[in-house]
């Protein structure tokens, strides 16, 4: 049984699902801080919900991948399983219509209670989620990848989950979104910038291909530093709660940007990924921790 769930596991992409799950949480948290509300049935479906969306994207992205001839034998990342022959395509992107169908059925739920918002969000975000590596132009072949990402797994989640649990949206969810996004756009950049050879090669114009090795390192800096900046514009908005613990989380942030900074190119980055997508988890963690005690 675990043999046959490991391919699955793997093409799950588990070690970054918590990039679906913290945006979701953050959302209840500064719900609860600014407005004294959360609908927790709401939200553990909007969590389940998030999840499935991502894993969808991610079996979607291993077929397609391997159908385009992107991942090849001089792959540097994490091996795919449809392209190294542990799953069939087929059996992969059928794997993604049970998840985006899965996450559509949760969305029916939270469509009760947030209305045709919440609706459209959902739409949009499993269209996304197809669109990433499907259709005639997929959005991975292209450097707006980050800025998919920033929307989707940032001020969407946060954002949808806010207006679940107050029925209204401000200046502060926007915000918290952003933040969070930041961090999900953050990982994008170091999965690019690891496959720049392989990406060129298939076809793809990724931003780390476009934005060239010097301006990728500044760009993932920023990409790394501006939620730490964004943190007194949240607390602005508070009536209650601290942001200020998150600060915790700085000098991580700071030793992952060395490390993108002088690292070779290689199998080195797939720690860096990972870490990335943990510094995420420990910023809304931290920022939870702050609004909610």
């Amino acid at each position: 049984m675990a043999a046959q769930l490991s391919p699955w596991v793997m093409a799950a992409r588990a070690r970054t699902l918590s990039l679906s799950l913290t945006p979701v949480a953050v959302g209840a948290a500064l719900a609860w801080a600014a407005e004294g509300k959360v609908r927790w049935p709401a939200v553990l479906v909007a969590l389940v919900g998030s999840m499935f969306i991502q894993i969808g994207t991610n079996l979607h992205n291993d077929a397609l991948d391997s159908e385009r001839g992107g991942d090849g034998p001089d792959r540097v990342g994490p091996p795919r399983v449809s392209a190294a022959g542990l799953l069939s395509g087929a059996s992969v992107k059928r794997g993604a219509a049970c998840c985006f169908a899965a996450a559509a059925v949760m969305g029916l739920y939270l469509v009760t209670i947030g209305g045709w918002p919440i609706l459209l969000l959902g739409m949009l975000s499993i269209l996304s989620g197809w669109a990433y590596t499907g259709g005639p132009l997929p959005i991975a072949y292209t450097p707006l990848g980050e800025l998919f990402v920033l929307a989707f797994f940032g001020v969407g989640a946060v954002c949808g989950t806010y207006w679940l649990c107050a029925a209204r949206l401000g200046t502060l969810a926007v915000e918290g979104g952003l933040a969070l996004g930041l961090f999900a756009a953050a990982v994008l950049m170091v999965n690019n910038y690891r496959d720049v050879e392989a990406d060129a090669r298939a076809g793809r114009r990724t931003l780390a291909i476009v934005a060239g090795p010097s301006l990728s390192v500044r760009l993932y800096a920023g990409l790394m530093l501006a939620p730490f900046a964004m943190l007194p514009l949240l607390g602005g908005h508070l009536p209650r709660g601290h942001v200020w613990p998150a600060l915790l989380a700085l000098p991580l942030a700071l030793a992952l940007i060395r490390r993108f900074a002088q690292e070779p190119r290689g199998p080195g980055f797939n720690r860096i990924l990972v870490r990335t997508a943990q510094m995420q988890f420990l910023f809304g963690l931290l920022l939870c921790l702050g609004l909610v005690l």
